[in-house]
């Protein structure tokens, strides 16, 4: 039994016949007229009496027809509900680990605050598998980092750029950090440990990092899953790490701690340029209103 059957029953008991039935349903008299007859073997009961063309609800058709008609009406309330209930918002936003501690706070109360009907969504990786992500459709969008002046460092990748849209947010001051102790490092060549503490290969700041050494040592790296792990390692004169200094300096033992400058990071919000949703433009808006003059990128 289906919403269909109970149209077609209740059309033929108000017409009294399958052939004005038919004509207002703009079906088939036969079609009717076979409906009908299953109808009446899934209910296991004659709902019509015939009479000629006369068709005449016999006492089970006026008892089912009550029913027929609640359900009816209650299919009805049902789609109307439906079409009155709005699909749920979400963004989706991918970040680094260091931009989501240092950065992000004030700006997911704000928008959490301010956009209460979006839900959004946080995931936490690497720059070139956010990158990925966000190309693919699998984020809106997501922030993440670029050396100073190296336009193309994504395209370099491997990653196809040309349909996103970035927008600048934050510089960071990107960090070697040496064990107390150490003396102060000037080239790769004054490095005395032996191996580089980092995140996983995606990581922008890795790739700054092990660029810069290998022009002139040759140390390993030692992924690292936190910056917390980095700095336990430095500290206790296992590794030179690497993060930029608005982790540094959150984390404890930072004063237990020596750093060589590698220079400027970019902080980009990257997303489609076709898939800027309200949710994404009302995001960004809050994020480069929350920029610090020092940590806005010009």
């Amino acid at each position: 039994m289906d919403l269909s059957s109970l149209e077609i029953f209740l059309a033929v008991a108000e017409e009294g016949s399958v052939t004005r039935a038919a004509k207002r349903l703009a079906r088939a008299p036969s079609n009717v007229t076979t409906r009908v007859q299953l109808l009446e073997e899934q209910l296991e009961a004659p709902l019509f009496s015939r009479d000629g063309k006369r068709m005449t609800l016999t006492a089970q058709g006026q008892c089912f027809i009550f029913y027929a008609k609640r359900i009816k009406a209650l299919a009805e309330e049902a789609k109307a509900a439906l079409k009155s209930v709005e699909p749920p918002r979400i963004l989706r936003v991918g970040t680094m680990e260091s931009t989501a501690a240092s950065r992000l706070p004030p700006v997911l109360t704000q928008f959490n605050e301010q956009n209460p009907e979006v839900t959004l969504r946080l995931t936490l990786g690497a720059t070139r598998e956010l990158t990925k992500a966000v190309v693919a459709g699998d984020l809106d969008c997501a922030l993440i980092a670029t050396p100073r002046g190296e336009g193309d460092w994504l395209a370099s990748t491997g990653i196809n750029t040309d349909d996103l849209h970035a927008a600048p947010v934050y510089r960071e001051d990107l960090l070697l950090v040496l064990p107390a102790n150490h003396s102060p490092v000037a080239k790769p060549e004054d490095i005395r440990l032996p191996a580089l503490a980092a995140l996983e290969p995606g990581c922008t700041y890795r790739q700054v990092a092990e660029r810069w050494i290998r022009k002139g040592a040759n140390l390993p790296t030692v992924e690292m899953s936190s910056y917390h792990a980095i700095l336990a390692h430095v500290v206790a004169g296992n590794a030179v790490g690497v993060m930029p200094r608005s982790v540094l300096e959150m984390l404890p033992w930072s004063k237990d701690s020596n750093v060589h400058r590698l220079g400027p990071i970019d902080t980009l919000l990257i997303s489609r340029r076709t898939e800027r949703s309200d949710p994404l433009l009302a995001f960004e808006e809050i994020m480069l209103a929350s920029v610090a003059p020092e940590t806005f990128i010009q």
